[in-house]
């Protein structure tokens, strides 16, 4: 809750400074022409550093480091005081991450050059990356001293000395630098934190009163109070003040959302709504907010603090009133999608898709959605779609290559995997994918040995792949092709996932062209049992499995299902009917 107000609204500051801006604005010390002391080194020597000097700057300027780095160490072996050159390298070296040779090489430009404003900020915002806040602001506090008119200077140096805690010291600059800028929000703020650190509350607590008496219809000093107070656990005190919000701006949003979190604070649920509602509805707050509340609200815990209907009405809301932000439109799609309304959140995102074609993440979602409806016609033509707008995108090339398999597009997935190849890269996950897809592809093509290759590469890249492992087996088992091999394969798999209905039948059928029956029951029953009785094609297995033991009416009741079921072999119907097994 700390200092709420202080994000919640746009701080107009006099100063417009910060420790970004100030590195943003360190500009090169050099001129086109480096400056060499003219009596220690000879003309010679001044013409080969002056040349080699500037060719340094021609390989930095290329991102040639390494050459760069050599040129200018070759200017400090021509003229070893050349502050120019140890300002270059410094500033490679801190780039590099090297803040110890950059520092060195700093101080030691800052000896010889003392008033150089630039070898001073560079050095002290390396001070300030290492947390040596206190060597940093004295640095700042030189250029101030050096350039009094520059009030950034100023600012930074109070600034630092907090960050080292020398907070009698930052005060007394802050005050300082208030005489000449007038009383600004921002430097009351940086004050009052001061005061807080520092364990001195009523001190912070004048700081924000200053500012109200300063403005006493600026709605955010208020909120600042309320912050402060409900820092202290004053919750009395931080109510009044942001009801004084809503009387100075019955409209302000941002006051609503910071009463609604007060109210579920304190877990009165019929206030935190009506300031919920009321903060949805306002046309002032911004979408980021509303989004942003919606999204904690509806994150966490289990049992979220509102409703399933409230939430829903506050979806609804989100949309009704910025129906031109493509943004509530996924908002709701996700809320959609927690509901198990995929069809509907699906819808969703294709209007954000209407206005927003260049968001990848939109896409893909939307593709997910329809692999978890198993709609593989629209992962096909939407995958294709993107294709064309991300090229370099891999995942869309394995959405298509499934949604291929899928339609029974054998080649077409061979030519989307090949085109996704260059793509790869190091994605170790998507190689597996792409050659356990391929794997599918050459078998239903009745490419076996390129398909028994490719399985066999996707569990060499992942040992624990119990699909691959399981669709091998299968596949070698209804061959009648290297039956160890496929018992063994197809026994790992239900090792690790002894309740796989699918797995389960695999390894059964494979026993049982093994012509071990008896063992074949005990795991065609266990996958039964498993949901596999769901399946026709696993009913169907199980009842040839029974055929084999001599149980002809149950096994002839198992075909009757899994006709009903579908899904079966081309002979089912004629088993029944001649009450024997057939497999061709």
């Amino acid at each position: 809750m700390r200092n709420r107000y202080l994000a919640y609204f746009a701080v107009i500051s006099v100063l417009s400074i910060s420790c970004a801006t100030a590195q943003k604005r360190v500009k090169s010390a050099v001129a086109s022409k480096p400056a060499v002391e003219e009596n220690s080194i000879s003309e010679d020597d001044k013409n080969e550093f002056e040349y080699t000097f500037i060719e340094g700057l021609k390989q930095k300027m290329i991102g040639n480091q390494q050459a760069a780095i050599s040129l200018f160490s070759k200017c400090l072996t021509i003229n070893p005081n050349s502050s120019s050159a140890m300002f270059e390298l410094a500033k490679i070296h801190s780039g590099n991450g090297d803040m110890t040779s950059s520092s060195l090489l700093l101080e030691k430009a800052i000896k010889i050059e003392p008033e150089n404003k630039w070898y001073k900020v560079l050095l002290a915002q390396i001070y300030e990356q290492g947390k040596q806040f206190k060597l940093a602001a004295e640095l700042y506090q030189q250029l101030y001293q050096l350039n009094p008119d520059n009030l950034e200077y100023l600012y930074m140096n109070a600034a630092l000395l907090s960050s080292a805690k020398e907070y009698d010291q930052a005060i007394e600059v802050y005050n300082t630098l208030e005489k000449k800028v007038g009383i600004n929000d921002q430097i009351a703020v940086e004050k009052e934190q001061i005061y807080q650190a520092a364990g001195k509350k009523k001190e912070a607590l004048a700081e924000l009163q200053k500012l109200i008496d300063f403005n006493p219809q600026e709605p955010r000093y208020y909120g600042l109070m309320a912050d402060y107070y409900l820092s202290e656990k004053e919750e009395v005190n931080a109510l009044k003040y942001y009801m004084k919000i809503l009387e100075i701006d019955p409209n302000n949003g941002f006051v609503l959302f910071s009463l609604t979190s007060f109210y579920r604070e304190k877990e009165d649920k019929e206030k935190a709504w009506e300031y919920a509602r009321k903060a949805f509805e306002n046309k002032t707050a911004e979408v980021d907010t509303k989004i942003q509340f919606y999204l904690m609200i509806t994150a966490g815990p289990d049992k979220p603090f509102f409703t399933d209907d409230q939430i829903s009405e506050l979806v609804d809301i989100l949309v009704k009133t910025n129906p031109d932000d493509f943004r509530v439109y996924t908002v709701y799609a996700e809320y959609l999608i927690s509901k198990g309304k995929l069809v509907e959140a699906r819808e969703q995102l294709r209007k954000v898709l209407e206005t927003q074609k260049d968001n990848y993440m939109i896409w893909e979602r939307m593709i997910l959605i329809s692999n978890d409806l198993l709609d593989f016609k629209s992962i096909y033509t939407d995958s294709e779609k993107a294709l064309t707008l991300f090229p370099n995108q891999v995942t869309l090339y394995g959405l298509k290559a499934v949604a291929c398999l899928q339609l029974e597009k054998y080649d077409e997935a061979l030519e989307i995997l090949k085109e996704g190849e260059p793509y790869l890269l190091d994605n170790k996950i998507m190689k597996i994918q792409f050659a356990l897809y391929q794997a599918e592809a050459y078998y239903k093509l009745n490419r076996v040995e390129e398909a028994f290759k490719a399985f066999d590469e996707v569990i060499t890249l992942d040992p624990e792949n119990w699909m691959a492992m399981n669709n091998y087996a299968y596949y070698l088992s209804v061959r009648n092709e290297n039956l160890a091999k496929a018992e063994e394969l197809s026994s790992k798999a239900v090792r690790a996932n002894p309740e796989n209905s699918t797995y389960l039948d695999t390894y059964a059928w494979v026993l049982f062209m093994r012509k071990d029956y008896s063992l074949a029951k005990f795991y065609m029953e266990t996958a039964m049992k498993n949901g596999g009785d769901k399946s026709g094609v696993i009913t169907e297995h199980y009842g040839d499995i029974l055929i084999m033991l001599g149980e002809k009416e149950k096994a002839i009741e198992e075909w009757k299902k899994a006709l009903e079921l579908g899904e079966g072999t081309k002979f089912l119907g004629e088993k029944i009917k001649q009450e024997r097994y057939l497999d061709k």
